[in-house]
């Protein structure tokens, strides 16, 4: 016994050597760069900015360092543009010479710039879009998502709505990739044939047209994906429209903190569904939430929560390499270990470096503050794997 404990005295010595030799390279090292893309403006901006702010709050906490060396951040305007994105990673991997690159706000955008910075063998950490392409057949060893799969949030709502043994559905969302995924995921857990399928332009501002449709469909209620500005409008035409009491709203980053302070009352009773909120019971969150209020003067999103726990891993990973990105294999294989303390609680990473986690449904009430945020209702979907990881070709 006595000779166990001086090998685990020599282990646990030696382990310490090892990461104070580490984190003294890290320190000797010129900053790291690293891009931050993400649409900062334009209507959408605020989900962006949010991102941004999520990221940054880690890095300050950390006097500007992740996994001991210091940090150079880079910020790119994608302008909900996949041309524009495009453009800037020929930008940010060939003059400012970037390994990494975080964010990406629209799936559209993140279609687009995957193949040219994971052919670069540039680290993709992608902070939201999760399109379905990714996840499956396209998957990349350089790309990690630290949200969720599109259809991911869809179809923990088309789990809640066939609970509810809703029999009459509408579904809403904008024209393009996300949207398609949307619809996707909640008619893999809602299962029922849809009443209508409805889809708008990702421009389209007044939804007139659509709410006379669905009012005089009369469904048991309506699903709706609309980020950012779109679900401010649709929110409050919903209402103007006489249809908010009537016909329940089912959601997905519709109603969060992007959108709550401007929807307010429109909002009330709404039911969305993600892998994180503000409320959720764990100690990191509660650092994280804390720690956003007081820094930002409001409540984080799951803009600003996915892209707070892209910060800790890449610190976790970086922290196993003493701060080098060159070795790619051994940086790959520090960030598939995912060990950081999330804010949405349990995470890990499948196959296809998506998140496997719990999915949560929220609904849209008062704070104790008055405020108007979502509080947690159920965790329908636990331990969660997105539906596309067998498609990708990696183990």
């Amino acid at each position: 016994m006595k000779k166990h404990h001086r090998l685990m005295g020599v282990c646990i010595g030696a382990c310490m050597a090892l990461a104070t030799l580490a984190a003294a390279h890290a320190a000797g090292q010129e900053k790291l760069k690293i891009g931050f893309m993400a649409e900062l403006s334009g209507p959408q901006a605020a989900l962006g900015q949010d991102m941004y702010d999520g990221f940054m709050l880690y890095l300050d906490r950390n006097g500007g360092k992740l996994g001991g060396r210091e940090i150079s951040v880079v910020k790119a305007d994608s302008q909900l543009k996949p041309e524009v994105g495009v453009q800037l990673v020929e930008s940010l991997t060939g003059r400012d010479d970037v390994p990494i690159i975080v964010g990406v706000t629209f799936s559209n955008v993140m279609l687009a710039v995957h193949p040219r910075v994971t052919q670069k063998k540039v680290f993709l950490i992608g902070t939201n879009a999760g399109p379905s392409q990714l996840a499956g057949k396209a998957c990349s060893p350089y790309f990690f998502s630290t949200s969720w799969q599109n259809d991911q949030q869809a179809e923990v709502v088309g789990h809640y709505a066939a609970s509810k043994g809703y029999k009459r559905v509408i579904t809403m969302v904008p024209n393009y990739q996300s949207g398609f995924d949307f619809v996707t995921g909640f008619k893999r857990y809602y299962k029922a044939p849809l009443l209508d399928e409805i889809y708008t332009p990702l421009s389209q501002q007044d939804f007139s047209a659509e709410l006379t449709r669905i009012a005089a469909s009369k469904p048991d209620a309506v699903f709706v994906f609309y980020p950012g500005g779109l679900g401010v409008n649709f929110l409050r035409q919903y209402q103007q429209a006489g249809l908010l009491g009537r016909i329940p709203v089912l959601s997905a980053s519709t109603t969060d903190a992007i959108n709550l302070p401007a929807q307010r009352e429109s909002a009330l009773g709404v039911i969305t569904g993600t892998a994180w909120g503000p409320d959720l019971d764990n100690e990191a969150n509660r650092a994280f939430v804390a720690g956003f209020e007081k820094k930002y003067g409001r409540i984080p999103s799951h803009y600003a929560a996915q892209s707070y726990d892209g910060a800790q891993l890449l610190d976790s990973a970086l922290k196993k390499v003493g701060g080098r990105v060159e070795d790619k294999s051994v940086f790959m294989a520090a960030l598939r270990q995912a060990d950081f303390p999330s804010v949405r609680g349990a995470f890990r990473f499948g196959n296809n470096n998506f998140p496997v986690q719990d999915m949560h449904v929220f609904e849209v009430m008062k704070d104790a503050r008055g405020r108007v945020t979502l509080k947690t209702i159920a965790t329908p979907l636990k331990d969660h794997r997105d539906a596309y990881h067998a498609e990708c070709p990696m183990e």
